[in-house]
């Protein structure tokens, strides 16, 4: 082949049987490896490279224009190729469908179309539940308003029978460029704010936004074992985008109440146990409250003030290993009463009597959290 061209199988690096699907997937990983983003230290080159790939994917995709290329070369396609690429932009808006749906093209393509989609905006909500609610899990539905589309206009903001018009300023793109040569600046329309259309006549129902606000109920599923102030986000439950495709997101703040029983520690759930003297002392059975309702627990003889018991798998749920649950920790006060009988004081005198205790010869460093036996 005598043509100045470079041959567009060699640019492409495919044999001339290869299939469609073949050439395409060639000119994806060319167009990845030569875009100028991707080389900043050789911009020119790659300025160079990345046209010639997208003419050559431009001439073999097309049955067409390959059929002419086979037979003639370059000389067969004199004028019907040679489209100027002015920028990247220009080659994704003939080749977007090419890069459909890949998230990294979407990184330098602008996410897979002529104009990229917005999302509409995300919303925040707080929640309050219960101690146990946050122990089991729990749905809750709440109560917010949200801007939706208006049920007339369907978004457009136009009014019935006068759709609007593509903007003759960017030509429904949305954006314009500035600048010239490859690499351009684009901004968003100011004749069209984005939007790629104009509206006319605008919706009287709601005044050419295209949006009412309305109130939505939305359920919440809380899984068992959600921790104070942790956040949840609910895909899609924002506002819709202009035109109506993407929604935000919700992120909903769930707040646990404090409980008059029980605390949390990590998975444990903890609570403080009184008892009295003699129960200590001679050691006891007593009645214990927990998440699943009470039960009964032995404290030994000669349990000390202070001293934790663990009741194992009583806990909470752990969020991130579900085959593993916390405790419940025990904590026992022994209750010194303040207002006794004459005779229990009486008995208290000839117990004090018998013993043989002096505090300076016992002291130690007081311990505030003994570790559970």
């Amino acid at each position: 082949m005598t043509d100045s061209k470079k041959d567009y199988y060699e640019l492409l690096g495919v044999s001339r049987n290869a299939s469609t699907d073949e050439i395409k997937k060639a000119f994806r990983k060319l167009a990845l490896k030569y875009h100028p983003d991707k080389n900043p230290d050789n911009k020119q080159e790659s300025e160079k490279k990345f046209k010639e790939v997208a003419e050559a994917y431009e001439v073999l995709s097309d049955t067409e224009k390959k059929s002419k290329y086979d037979r003639f070369g370059h000389e067969g396609l004199s004028g019907s190729s040679g489209r100027a690429y002015s920028s990247y932009e220009d080659i994704f808006d003939a080749f977007g469908d090419v890069f459909e749906g890949d998230s990294i093209f979407s990184s330098f393509f602008g996410g897979g179309g002529r104009r990229q989609r917005q999302r509409g905006a995300s919303l925040r909500a707080e929640l309050t539940i219960s101690f146990k609610e946050s122990a089991f899990g729990t749905e809750k539905t709440i109560t917010l308003k949200r801007n939706e589309l208006c049920d007339d206009c369907r978004g457009s903001g136009a009014k019935k029978g006068v759709p609007p018009v593509t903007c003759p300023v960017c030509k429904g793109r949305g954006q314009v460029q500035q600048g010239g040569g490859f690499f351009t600046i684009q901004t968003i329309c100011p004749q069209c704010r984005g939007a790629g259309k104009i509206v006319k006549e605008p919706c009287p129902a709601c005044q050419g936004s295209g949006r009412m606000r309305k109130e939505r109920e939305i359920k919440i599923k809380i899984p068992a074992g959600i921790e104070d102030s942790t956040r949840m986000r609910l895909a899609g439950e924002g506002e819709p985008s202009q035109d109506g495709s993407a929604r935000g997101d919700l992120y909903c703040d769930i707040f646990v109440a404090p409980d008059v029983v029980f605390d949390r520690h990590y998975d444990d759930v903890v609570c403080e146990m009184p008892v009295s003297f003699t129960q200590a002392t001679l050691g006891a059975k007593i009645s214990v409250p927990t998440l699943n309702g009470n039960i009964d627990m032995t404290i030994p003889p000669g349990t000390t003030n202070g001293q934790v018991f663990r009741l194992k798998n009583l806990g909470f749920n752990n969020l991130h290993s579900p085959r593993q649950k916390g405790h419940q920790l025990v904590r026992v006060i022994i209750d010194v009463p303040k207002d006794i009988s004459a005779d229990q004081k009486e008995l208290l005198k000839k117990l004090s009597a018998t013993e043989n205790y002096s505090n300076i010869n016992i002291a130690r460093k007081v311990k505030l959290w003994e570790e559970p036996k």
